[in-house]
């Protein structure tokens, strides 16, 4: 009942001009840094780990202010899902090679990143494209939320979204149907799979999904960042230019999957140097750790 009930609340919100969500959003962000006191430790030490050059003060500015993205991003999916596509437009600017990479040809794998804008470039990638994209979903635990994330993330050009349980056979299908697909990688989902490798200068458990896909595929690989833009003059997307020779293959194999993952890492770093309030630093991205360490929260 919570869950249609704040759905119901987001579809009425969705109807407001957009600077009005946008304070709004502000608001609950000030609220949630003073209510998730969880999530709250979590960001902190999130920053802490990262960045132990600046100071207690400079960490939690930056925390208050990503608690402000968090509640705006949360706000701005009941526009994305539910709004016009006129509207949708002046809100999402869609920016880099973009006909090369949604309508070239071949296998393309579009790495998305957690920033808070995420989900509006998702929106603003299928909204631009003239054929179908896939992308990859996490399944939620309420049936209510679950149907409407599905819902919202397959409203334009979407042939499916796959679920992450179905690991990276879902994805290799629509890669060799040359269907772009747009993937996620940066979160700690655990060991398998992964490899520690650093992030900040600190192990982190990164898939090995995109240069092993990317491999196997043989797909051009565009990285993709959503900025969320100051004065709710909504969402700034960048596809950047294909990585070129990724991964560096040797006899057919990839080479070394280590040094191919580190250069995913420094590139996530430069773009969160760049807008360090918008990366998604209520996640545990350093959960798991290599034998022997011990736990980080």
């Amino acid at each position: 009942m919570m869950t249609r009930l704040l759905l119901a609340l987001l579809w009425l919100l969705h109807w407001l001009p957009y600077p009005v969500q946008a304070a709004l959003g502000w608001a609950l962000g000030r609220l949630l840094w003073l209510l998730a006191r969880r999530r709250r430790r979590i960001a902190l030490r999130n920053l802490e780990l990262c960045f132990p050059q600046w100071g207690a003060r400079e960490r939690e500015a930056v925390a208050r202010e990503h608690f402000v993205c968090v509640a705006r991003a949360l706000l701005d999916r009941g526009l994305l899902w539910w709004g016009g596509p006129r509207r949708l437009r002046r809100l999402l600017h869609l920016r880099g090679p973009v006909d090369e990479a949604l309508h070239g040809e071949g296998a393309v794998l579009l790495v998305g990143l957690h920033f808070e804008g995420m989900d509006a470039a998702w929106t603003a990638l299928t909204l631009a494209a003239r054929r179908p994209l896939s992308g990859m979903y996490t399944p939620q635990k309420s049936q209510a939320l679950d149907r409407w994330v599905l819902s919202g993330r397959s409203r334009f050009a979407t042939e499916r979204i796959v679920s992450r349980h179905e690991g990276a056979t879902g994805m290799l299908r629509a890669l060799r149907r040359h269907t772009p697909f747009y993937t996620l990688p940066d979160m700690d989902f655990g060991p398998k799979h992964s490899r520690f490798v650093p992030f900040f200068g600190v192990p982190a458990a990164t898939l090995d999904v995109v240069p092993r896909l990317a491999a196997s595929a043989r797909a051009r690989v565009y990285p993709v960042v959503a900025r969320m833009l100051p004065g709710a003059r909504g969402y700034e997307v960048t596809i950047h230019p294909a990585w070129e020779g990724y991964p560096a293959l040797r006899d057919g194999r990839i080479a070394d999957i280590d040094a191919e993952l580190a250069r995913l890492n420094r590139f996530i770093e430069q773009r969160v140097l760049e807008m360090p309030s918008q990366y998604h630093w209520v996640h545990k991205r350093f959960k798991t750790r290599p034998p022997g360490e011990p736990p980080l929260y």
